[in-house]
């Protein structure tokens, strides 16, 4: 507990995510056990210093998750001035990293998780990808990392073989890869992996 301990925070709520760190900021995500409130905090990583803790999203009716996962588990992404939170279907944000203010929020992405969300957000060049692959419906996600703008949405397109929901669920996180002289979205899913455009305008 003391040995080699350069500092020890203690953190509210319950969250599974793994911290991000950019210069002297330790970014983290953290939840209500009950999934009402989610918040996300930055530490000072010289001192351990609580530097933002912002309450950022209440959920009236959260899933019940509690059993088998946290509400905050996807790992935020950061760059240089900005931090990206995900809270799958609850919300996603993009905070300054200065401020700690909101500069944009989206909670209009539905799907039911199940379990809770477990996919993290990727960013590449202007655009923030995110994966939905829920109980009811599996898709992923283009947004313009500087608005949270929908650029593209691809509804997963194989046969899950399946009518049980529960099977259809996955939590990887996309990765982009360079193949051919194409960005590709490579974007794993519930039986299959799908690869996409990653910088199209559009995509079915």
């Amino acid at each position: 507990e003391t040995k080699n301990v350069a500092w020890k925070t203690p953190v509210h709520g319950r969250g599974w995510s793994s911290p991000v760190v950019l210069g002297n900021q330790v970014w983290l995500t953290t939840a209500t056990r009950d999934g009402r409130e989610l918040s996300v905090l930055a530490i000072d990583r010289d001192s351990g210093r609580v530097v933002h803790d912002v309450l950022l999203f209440k959920v009236d009716k959260p899933e019940d998750t509690a059993r088998y996962n946290s509400f905050a588990s996807p790992t935020p992404v950061i760059e240089d001035g900005r931090v990206y939170v995900h809270f799958g279907s609850y919300g996603t944000a993009a905070l300054d990293t200065k401020t700690g203010k909101t500069l944009w929020e989206r909670r209009d992405l539905p799907g039911n998780h199940w379990r809770g969300p477990g996919s993290s957000p990727m960013l590449s060049g202007e655009r923030l990808f995110v994966h939905f692959d829920g109980y009811d419906q599996q898709y992923a996600v283009a947004l313009d990392k500087r608005t949270g703008r929908t650029l593209w949405k691809s509804v997963r397109p194989h046969d899950y073989g399946t009518d049980d929901g529960d099977m259809k669920k996955a939590y990887a996180t996309p990765v982009v890869v360079e193949a051919a002289g194409r960005s590709q979205l490579i974007s794993q899913a519930a039986k299959a992996v799908c690869s996409t455009p990653a910088f199209a305008t559009s995509t079915r």
